[in-house]
This record gives structure tokens, C-alpha cells and sequence, in this order.
């Protein structure tokens, strides 16, 4: 993300977290607190602007809801904004329950904007360290919010600056307290699409350099049909044509085979892969609104030998 927008694309993600907290049932990820990193004024704009955009989502929807402002949004918020970072937010976080019991000690978010988890899990503050990784811009931007909320920033908490899609470093985490021969779980969520395959394999390289054995990785990424499938309701499509508007173009779609030899470079073995249909049957089964799971996007977990 560009560096001064890296504080409104963190607010557009939690206001999608803090509607499905809000409005949603059942709960596919349920960010109770991110409603209170959002001023009522940006709830309210972004709600506006999203239903002010409908005709380019779908001109039928705005048709049959042209009356029902609160309906397209509910359209746009479940089809187009929130099924791929509420699903693959709760795999995430599954998965760091389960590594958690197998020792993990150490949770490196990438790209964490306005993420809530040691907020919403207070009870694991003597567990786990977690590193928050992201531009200076958008961590100062969330430290205000959370001292607005009256929300204190726990001792396992680390914020680390930089821009780690260019240039990441251990080092820039030893200073602020990460230990790498601990073992350790990083996430690297809604970023693979946006960086070439070069530039993912020389990050995936760089993070796993000297982490021990049986620290992993949780990430997200695009398939080979990301510039063919057009998705429900054209969302696929409309995805890549935001991200190419707002300029900041999806770069990067993998096969499996690819992705698995890229990992395999860096050491790694795909301990878990879950395709669009197992997305879907695991987090959205049996809903009656219209969350599914994003066609052409995967999630990994994969492991250090």
C-alpha cells in the first residue's frame, strides 16, 4: 500500500470487521473491538461512499435496493469487502492456537494495520510476544486510536517500522525484542497479490533465514485464474480492477506447483492447503446472507523443516 494511504485502507478493513461484529450472524471472525478504532464520522462515510458506489459493484442491486440504503450496503460489505479477510483472519488465528500449544512463542504480524488480537486476548499477554509490522505512518496512526479508546498497550505488544514488501530485516524486530532462534508463526495476510513472485520469494526467504525449525507461516494468495474468473457478482474481477484504479495493481497469481516450489526453496513444506471450496465448507457453510468464500484465493500454512 502507498505510504499515505496506509491509514485508510486500514480503517476500510476494520470498518468490514466492525460491520460483521455488528450485524452479522453467525460469526465467521468476530473483531468486537475494531468499532472501537473507528470514529462514528469515518463509520459513517465509509458507509456512504460504499452505497454511492453501487453501480459499479452491480446496477441490478442498485436498482432493487435503490430505496434500501442499508441492504446495499449489506451487498457490498458481504459479497465484495469482507469474506476473505474475516476467513482468513480466523484461520489465522486458529492456526496460532494450535502452534501455541506446540511451542510458538513469537507472532509476527505483517501488514497489521489495525489488527485487535492481543486486545481481544488479554489473557495470553504472558504467552506470546507479538510484533506488529507496518509503515511508521499507519502504527502511529493506530497508537492514537487506541489511546483515544483508553485501550493501553500490553508489555507483549511490539510495534516495528518499516516497509518490510521492500526491505525486511531481522534486525529491525531484534531491536524491538524478537529472539530468532525462538520459534515463532508469522502472518502475511492480503499482501501476496500485491508484490511480484520475485518479491515474494526473496520476503518468505528473508523471514525464515534464521528462525528455528517448525516456525511457520500463515498467507493468502491468488490462483492462476485471478485475471480470468470473474467471480459472483463480477467481485473477482471488480477486485483486480480496484486494485489497478487505486494504483496499486495485483502483481502476482501462483499455481500450486509453483507455490509449492517457491516455498520449498526457502526450506518450507506446506503443512496445510485450503482451496476456495474448502474456504467456503470450512467458514461460510449453511449462511443464509451473501458471505461465500472469494473464488480464486487460497490460504497456506507452511512449516520450516
Amino acid at each position: 500500500m502507498k505510504k499515505n494511504e496506509a491509514s485508510l485502507t486500514s480503517l476500510i478493513s476494520a470498518f468490514g470487521r466492525a460491520y460483521h461484529s455488528k450485524y452479522d450472524t453467525p460469526k465467521i471472525f468476530d473483531d468486537f473491538i475494531a468499532k472501537d478504532l473507528i470514529t462514528q464520522k469515518e463509520f459513517a462515510d465509509i458507509r456512504e461512499n460504499m452505497i454511492k458506489g453501487i453501480q459499479f459493484f452491480n446496477s441490478k442491486i442498485a436498482k432493487k435496493f435503490q430505496d434500501h440504503p442499508d441492504e446495499i450496503l449489506k451487498w457490498i460489505t458481504q459479497v465484495q469487502l469482507s469474506p476473505t479477510p474475516l476467513a482468513r483472519a480466523a484461520y489465522c488465528e486458529n492456526v496460532l492456537f494450535h502452534e501455541m500449544l506446540l511451542g510458538v512463542k513469537q507472532y509476527v504480524i505483517l501488514g497489521a494495520g489495525l489488527d485487535t488480537f492481543c486486545f481481544r486476548h488479554p489473557e495470553l499477554n504472558d504467552s506470546i510476544e507479538i510484533f506488529e509490522v507496518d509503515y511508521p505512518a499507519t502504527q502511529d496512526f493506530k497508537k492514537i486510536r487506541l489511546a483515544n479508546a483508553n485501550y493501553q498497550i500490553p508489555d507483549n505488544l511490539h510495534f516495528v517500522s518499516m516497509d518490510f514488501t521492500k526491505e525486511f530485516t531481522v534486525q529491525n524486530l531484534v531491536e524491538e525484542g524478537f529472539i530468532p532462534n525462538k520459534k515463532t508463526l508469522f502472518s502475511l495476510l492480503g499482501v501476496s497479490y500485491y508484490l511480484t513472485k520475485e518479491e515474494n520469494a526473496n520476503l518468505i526467504n528473508k523471514l525464515f533465514t534464521k528462525v528455528p525449525s517448525g516456525s511457520s507461516i500463515v498467507f493468502d494468495y491468488a490462483d492462476d485464474k485471478l485475471f480470468e474468473e470473474k467471480g459472483m457478482s463480477n467481485r473477482v474481477q471488480n477486485m483486480v480492477q480496484m486494485a489497478s484504479a487505486s494504483g496499486e495493481p495485483m502483481k502476482s497469481c501462483f499455481t500450486y506447483d509453483e507455490m509449492e516450489k517457491m516455498l520449498e526453496s526457502s526450506g518450507l513444506l506446506i503443512y496445510e492447503h485450503l482451496s476456495p471450496v474448502t474456504i467456503n465448507n470450512e467458514f461460510f457453510r449453511s449462511r443464509t446472507d451473501y458471505l461465500s468464500a472469494f473464488e480464486t484465493i487460497h490460504y497456506i500454512h507452511a512449516v520450516k523443516k
